[in-house]
């Protein structure tokens, strides 16, 4: 059986193995990105906190992703919830690098004026400061799901969802008459599926980043 012979017949199921990844991806994305902003927010005023929390989650990145889920298991055991927490972990760092980059390079001429016409803090950081940081926050957030789309493939260590299931199990089955198309199939399929989230990116930075800040 050729591979598209393979992907005719099975494609159904590389649909729905499709579908989890993209949704592991995305649910961890949101939960990284709510954390890494809050992250960058409590410490980009103070260069101490800022570079502790950027050590922190470079910390987390360095350990091998088999080890985590491996970790993991014992605590929250198999399929989901590794997963999810993993992948939260890992996608913190570009996030709360960006976050605290991208706060800390707004001009402060413009957060006096803020300040000067009566806004709060919280006023100040929700309606100029965030806006202003979003370009690359929204860098960050694009390399780690770039990231996490690759790390989802590992989450079939601990039966987790999503494409790993096939890279793995044609890994396991070398020399059967399918297992190169399952490891190609679950390997394009990452593929395809962090093109079109990059792309969504791209699109979601159009209609968010004003064309001033933009140029």
């Amino acid at each position: 059986m050729n591979f598209w012979e393979y992907l005719g017949n099975r494609h159904q199921q590389l649909l729905v193995d499709a579908y989890q990844h993209a949704s592991v991806v995305f649910q961890c994305m949101v939960a990284a990105t709510v954390l890494g902003v809050l992250i960058g927010v409590a410490t980009y005023r103070s260069d101490w906190a800022g570079d502790l929390a950027t050590t922190a989650t470079s910390t987390l990145l360095t350990i091998p992703s088999l080890a985590m889920i491996g970790l993991l298991i014992p605590l929250v055991g198999l399929g989901v919830p590794p997963t999810v927490i993993a992948l939260t972990l890992y996608g913190l760092l570009p996030i709360v690098r960006n976050a605290i980059v991208g706060l800390r390079g707004v001009d402060p001429s413009l957060v006096d004026a803020a300040t000067g016409i009566g806004m709060s803090r919280t006023a100040r950081l929700a309606r100029v400061e965030l806006p202003l940081a979003w370009p690359p926050i929204l860098t960050g957030i694009r390399v780690s799901t770039q990231m996490l789309m690759g790390i989802a493939a590992i989450a079939a260590y601990a039966s987790g969802p999503g494409l790993g299931n096939l890279i793995f199990r044609g890994i396991a089955s070398l020399g059967s008459k399918n297992a190169l198309n399952q490891v190609l199939a679950g390997t394009l399929g990452i593929i395809v599926l962090a093109l079109l989230f990059d792309a969504a990116y791209v699109l979601l930075g159009r209609l968010t980043i004003s064309r001033g800040i933009r140029v």
